[in-house]
């Protein structure tokens, strides 16, 4: 049989991400045996082995990684339809709000071309109303693929755009944010390699695939932490041009000459057929 059902895949995927069938069970919610043999089960209808088990504990197989990836695609893709099925049936009730568009946008970026977004699509007959999610660093990905978004901005080479359909918006250079006081803030102009190791001001580490890269820079997981140790002395980051728009009075904006350049993509899923996220898209990419 080549069909799974998603209660299957909750089961697999909560013991492939535990590795451990008792952590498993406490996060599902029920006792460790019909786990077990809901895996088991799984696995003969399947015809593979997908999990490993010995007294040194549970690894995945071959297989079971296979269906560790495409199963998380898999149950992402189950609870996107279910959210935005919700979000479109509002609509369709007598006297329910108008058609709604969650837009993810990296939170402090791009903010005089989300404005010009938003004011002119809200000209357009029949817009939809929008509401902006603020989120954190290459966030918007994940909120597209499980149905949280409908739609993102995402800044290439920082954000991937594989999965979805998308229309270049905006180009720009890129700045190093650095302590106001600090040496380097009166050069008129940086390379990569002069903020790649700076003495006593390591880059700031954002989370990403769920962790910190190794590296001496604080870990932030916001722009407002981000900005306040900035402004201590503590740290320092690279942004886009655009960027200058948060930056406080104790900050410094240096361009980088040889940073590659940040393309601002407006991006969503490929299978969308939503009239009120074309008639978005239509009216960003004319600006």
């Amino acid at each position: 049989m080549d069909t799974l059902e998603t209660r299957e895949l909750t089961y697999f995927m909560a013991v492939a991400e535990e590795l451990h069938f008792g952590r498993a069970a406490e996060r599902l919610g029920m006792a460790q045996p019909p786990l077990s043999r809901a895996i088991q089960q799984l696995e003969r209808r399947l015809g593979v082995r997908l999990l490993t088990r010995n007294r040194r504990g549970v690894s995945l197989t071959g297989a079971g990684e296979v269906l560790l990836h495409e199963g998380r695609a898999a149950l992402d893709a189950t609870t996107a339809a279910a959210r935005r099925t919700r979000r479109a049936g509002g609509a369709d009730r007598p006297g329910g709000p108008r058609d709604r568009l969650v837009l993810a946008v990296k939170a402090a970026a791009s903010h005089e071309l989300l404005q010009r977004i938003l004011d002119a699509y809200a000209t357009e007959p029949g817009a939809a109303e929008i509401e902006v999610l603020p989120c954190g660093m290459c966030e918007q990905e994940e909120l597209l693929r499980d149905g949280r978004a409908d739609v993102a901005l995402m800044h290439a080479p920082f954000n991937s755009l594989a999965g979805f359909d998308s229309e270049p918006l905006l180009t720009e250079g890129q700045i190093a944010v650095l302590p106001a006081r600090h040496p380097l803030a009166a050069r008129e102009s940086l390379c990569l390699a002069d903020v790649e190791d700076v003495p006593g001001l390591p880059r700031a580490r954002w989370p990403r695939d769920g962790g910190y890269r190794p590296g001496p820079g604080p870990e932030v997981r916001d722009q407002t932490q981000l900005a306040q140790l900035i402004a201590l002395g503590r740290t320092m980051a690279v942004f886009p041009e655009s960027a200058r728009a948060w930056l406080w009075s104790e900050h410094a904006a240096v361009p980088l000459t040889d940073a590659p350049p940040v393309v601002t993509h407006i991006a969503w899923p490929p299978h969308s057929r939503s009239v009120a996220l074309a008639g978005l898209v239509r009216t960003a990419a004319g600006l």
